[in-house]
């Protein structure tokens, strides 16, 4: 089965980024791509990637592309994507693309890369199956939310990778 999963890092007060919209609280820390929740156990088990415009403008001036998975960028701004990166530029409601989503993963698992904004809507639309947070050890005050509304999650599962605590949280069973 499919599942949709938000997979992200957060300052202990819920924070993605500062509100210089930096990471470097992040990368400066230790944590190890193949402990627990790491990246490359992850990465191997995604089909298709999703994102907001802010995240897709910080990977570009961050750095290359490293992405083999198709992707979608949320944006009303098409300009944006450049021709070198194997990306779709979409414009609507979450609900109407995540079955896109879900045919191109190929079976694999749909990363709802972020930031927070986009998982939110995701998240408000009840398709998000799964959250990874890496909590690091520090405080950031101000900047953007990891998932900026009211939501019930069930913690599924945890553990210590380097300078992080990391968590994966399930969508509650609703009993009727």
């Amino acid at each position: 089965m499919v599942k949709t999963v938000y997979y992200t890092a957060s300052s202990l007060d819920g924070y993605i980024v500062d509100e210089h919209e930096s990471l470097d609280w992040l990368t400066s820390r230790n944590i190890e791509s193949g402990g627990p929740f790491g990246y490359e156990q992850f990465i191997e088990s995604i089909g298709v990637l999703v994102m907001g415009a802010s995240t897709y403008e910080w990977v570009v001036d961050n750095g290359d592309w490293s992405y083999d998975q198709p992707a979608w960028v949320l944006t009303h701004r098409p300009e944006i994507a450049a021709e070198s990166h194997p990306i779709e530029v979409f414009a609507g409601e979450v609900t109407e693309l995540h079955p896109k989503l879900v045919a191109a993963a190929g079976g694999k698992d749909v990363w709802v890369v972020g930031g927070g904004n986009i998982a939110a809507q995701f998240a408000a639309a009840d398709l998000i199956d799964e959250i990874i947070v890496s909590y690091a050890p520090c405080t950031l005050g101000a900047g953007s939310r990891v998932l900026p509304m009211r939501s019930e999650w069930v913690l599924d599962d945890c553990a210590r990778n380097g300078d992080f605590v990391c968590a994966r949280w399930k969508r509650p069973v609703l009993h009727t």
